[in-house]
């Protein structure tokens, strides 16, 4: 990755929380010094806010569309779909949420076929829909123009209607100890019952999402889960999650 698009990402990353300079420099590889200036060349242009030992973006904390967090790591959401694809292994039925990094993993369910997919995100749909060994079932309702995905009590009265042998969820946020959170009740509601209706639970979760509580609407754990992340996630950011009886944590490689 050269420098303007490292810029770019770090511009799009700091829209999702605050980061500091080491976080950044272990994600991209490089050293504190270099993301200092990246940082000092972002904030002159007035792309973001420096903040001692980091920085912030002016819209810190507003929701973004689906296609702006497509461009949104990547490589991290590649490896998370890489090493969440096991988990799919012994499935005859899987649930997957709307979004980016669970879309990514619908890339390579493709791939694989001999499975029944449910899902309401339209990522995921179009992605599979008309792929052999795929089995679709689109989950209607309402569709969330932010994340082009459907929730609602059309959505709700499908997935009450099945049962998955696992879920693989996205979310604004992660807290260990607490759930998931998102923007709106009708995500939260739905992802709520997808975990209900699921054996094993799944949640991916790139390292910017760790212990973010920016959203309002939380889904909870009350049963084991497991949280899938990239390697750029911080022994602090991760700490709180292995220490969660209910959790196990699974930090994906870049090679896989």
């Amino acid at each position: 990755m050269n420098g303007a698009a490292r810029r770019d990402e770090i511009r799009d990353l700091l829209r999702v929380r605050p980061i500091a300079v080491a976080e950044l420099a272990g994600r991209y590889g490089v050293s504190e010094s270099t993301i200092r200036r990246d940082l000092t060349r972002l904030s002159e242009t007035g792309r973001i806010v420096r903040t001692y030992g980091g920085a912030l973006s002016h819209g810190h904390g507003e929701e973004q569309t689906l296609h702006e967090r497509e461009g949104i790591a990547v490589a991290q959401k590649a490896a998370i779909a890489r090493a969440a694809e096991p988990h799919a292994a012994d499935c005859r039925m899987v649930l997957l949420d709307a979004g980016t990094t669970v879309g990514a993993l619908a890339e390579r369910l493709a791939a694989r076929g001999g499975l029944t997919v449910a899902t309401p995100g339209l990522t995921s749909i179009n992605i599979l829909a008309g792929v052999p060994g795929i089995d679709l079932v689109v989950l209607g309702g309402s569709v969330r123009q932010l994340s082009l995905g459907m929730v609602g009590p059309l959505a709700e009265a499908a997935v009450s209607r099945l049962s998955a042998d696992a879920v693989f969820l996205g979310a604004d946020g992660v807290v260990a100890g607490r759930g998931i959170c998102e923007a709106s009740p009708e995500q939260s509601a739905l992802k709520q019952l997808m975990i209900d209706r699921s054996r094993d639970v799944h949640v991916l979760a790139d390292a910017g999402k760790l212990g973010r509580a920016d959203s309002h609407w939380w889904s909870v754990f009350e049963r084991p889960w497991n949280l899938v992340t990239d390697g750029g996630a911080s022994e602090e950011q991760l700490a709180p999650f292995r220490d969660d009886p209910l959790c196990t944590v699974r930090v994906a490689s870049a090679a896989g």
